[in-house]
């Protein structure tokens, strides 16, 4: 099940006590304070993992929790600190206040970690409170509360190339035919309900990571079809790959749907538009497709057009340069 929102509740431990004790040992008169102070308390840590996908672990983990610390003891021995709890979410995820939406932190690299609520502080013992008119002080600190929150985490998933599309314009089997990814494919829209995400290896040290995101339709701005579910996620990617079916017997002919493509995406984010972007033209094996291709190029001289038919493999070398290109713009940039 993918899962790429989710309310949760962090709590961080609360500091353990300050302790009051007194030294009492022979040969040691008025041996004075000797109380330790209490550990802090654990923190809660967000911690993001390239290897998870989903936020799937927390529907059933709403409350994640750390351990208080401990109370300081006699003989100045400090309470031990409560141990942090530290959860793993995916790479891309955003982390939010629910109340009024204030972004906290963008996990967006693997490793990265955020300290989502901070334990409080343990209690000093009595020896702080020790004065030349105060040698026998009987009071300690309480310990701290630990920060308890509700936050929202939201994963956007993080490719270097988003394709985008009408539902069965052939995304899927283009990113099945050029990674090892493993997408639906089928002949009735709506395949594709969650970004999946494909890599396409260019040699030993090189790859580039496509999403297939789930088809677009008229009006998703206005989160029409899975409009939010696809916009949402296609704001991570750095280059948009439009794959188009030119033969425009799946939903539309191909210079109304690129046109209605690029008013969804400017209607919901207008800077979406101003990223590196090139057209693929699909199915072109069917027929109507040459056809509808020179009058496309005609229509949008400017769009970089790349001629394929993803099911016959036809077309696929000179697109998987494209990809090297912009694998090396990334890596620039």
């Amino acid at each position: 099940m993918f899962i790429d929102r989710v309310t949760i509740e962090v709590k961080a431990g609360k500091g353990g006590n300050g302790c009051v004790a007194f030294r009492r040992e022979k040969y040691v008169p008025r041996g004075g304070p000797y109380g330790g102070d209490g550990g802090d308390g654990g923190d809660v840590i967000l911690l993001a993992d390239s290897n998870l996908a989903t936020l799937i672990d927390f529907k059933f983990r709403p409350l994640v929790e750390a351990r208080e610390g401990v109370r300081g003891k006699g003989g100045l021995k400090d309470g031990e600190d409560g141990k942090d709890v530290c959860v793993k979410v995916p790479v891309g995820t955003l982390v939010k206040e629910v109340e009024g939406g204030t972004l906290l932190c963008d996990l967006v690299q693997d490793g990265m970690t955020f300290t989502a609520a901070k334990g409080g502080r343990g209690g000093r013992g009595n020896t702080h409170f020790a004065t030349s008119t105060h040698q026998t002080p009987r009071e300690a600190e309480e310990g701290g509360l630990g920060e308890h929150r509700k936050l929202l985490l939201e994963l956007r998933v993080v490719a270097h190339v988003g394709l985008v599309g009408f539902p069965n314009a052939g995304k899927s089997t283009l990113l099945n035919k050029i990674s090892k990814a493993k997408s639906k494919v089928a002949d009735y829209p709506f395949t594709t309900l969650n970004p999946v995400l494909g890599v396409l290896k260019l040699d030993e040290l090189s790859q580039v990571v496509i999403a297939d995101m789930p088809g677009l339709v008229e009006g998703a701005h206005q989160n029409v079809g899975l409009g939010h579910e696809f916009l949402r996620h296609i704001t991570r990617t750095r280059f948009l790959l439009f794959v188009l079916d030119m033969s425009g017997y799946a939903y539309q002919e191909p210079i109304k749907a690129f046109s209605t493509l690029l008013k969804e995406i400017e209607l919901y984010d207008a800077d979406l538009l101003k990223r590196s972007r090139s057209m693929v033209a699909n199915k072109m094996d069917l027929e109507g497709a040459p056809e509808n291709l020179k009058k496309f190029k005609k229509k949008f001289p400017k769009e970089k057009v790349i001629a394929i038919s993803a099911l016959k493999g036809e077309g696929l070398g000179e697109l998987i340069s494209e990809l090297a290109r912009v694998k090396t713009l990334c890596a620039q940039s």
